[in-house]
Order: structure tokens, then C-alpha cells, then sequence
């Protein structure tokens, strides 16, 4: 049987993001060695990463980067490389360089 893992970072209001899409306040401190060890830990266990639309391209806006590449290479790397899903009724196309991505839920109509 295979396990479903889940790493959600919430604000008390129940939002991923605050008010401007930003999720700075989820890690302040750039050189947590355990924080970048637990993420790194996340990444490593491989499968497929599912997603809904906006936090897709959130994703996809971020780890295929040099910035991301320089401040977390692992996690970078693991993002890039393992296959995606996305759960989306209005998205068309996905831009990752990945090409294991699938689109799910065409428009109900």
C-alpha cells in the first residue's frame, strides 16, 4: 500500500499565502540548518507531487530557478525531477520543465 504524505504550511487564518501572495512568514531565518534539513528530508522521499492550480505555479515560478538551485539544492533538485499532478479546472498548459506533468479536471460545464 502506498502512503500519502502531506507538508502544508498554514497561516492561523487558514491562508497559504498573505494578502499580496507572499509566503515569507513561513520560514524567516534564511540559515535554519534544522528547518533545511526537515524540507530536505520531505524531498528525498520521492513519489509524485500533487497540486492544486495556484500553488502550482507557485511552485513552478520558484524551484526551477538558479536562486532556488543556490538556496536548496536537494529540494530543488527533487522538485524538479519527481513527476507532477495538477488539479485544475481552468489551467491548459504546464510550463515545468518537467515533463511528467498531468493535468487533471477539464472545465465542468
Amino acid at each position: 500500500m502506498r502512503t500519502l504524505g502531506v507538508f502544508n504550511q498554514v497561516s492561523l487564518d487558514g491562508y497559504f499565502t498573505d494578502a499580496n501572495g507572499d509566503m515569507s512568514f513561513a520560514r524567516k531565518d534564511v540559515g535554519d540548518a534544522e528547518w533545511d534539513a526537515f524540507v530536505a528530508g520531505n524531498a528525498s522521499g520521492g513519489g509524485t507531487l500533487l497540486f492544486g492550480r495556484i500553488t502550482y505555479e507557485l511552485m513552478a515560478s520558484f524551484w526551477p530557478t538558479p536562486l532556488a538551485a543556490k538556496l536548496m539544492p536537494v529540494v530543488a533538485e527533487r522538485m524538479n525531477s519527481l513527476p507532477k499532478v495538477v488539479f485544475s479546472r481552468t489551467l491548459r498548459q504546464a510550463s515545468w520543465s518537467n515533463r511528467n506533468v498531468l493535468l487533471c479536471c477539464a472545465p465542468m460545464g
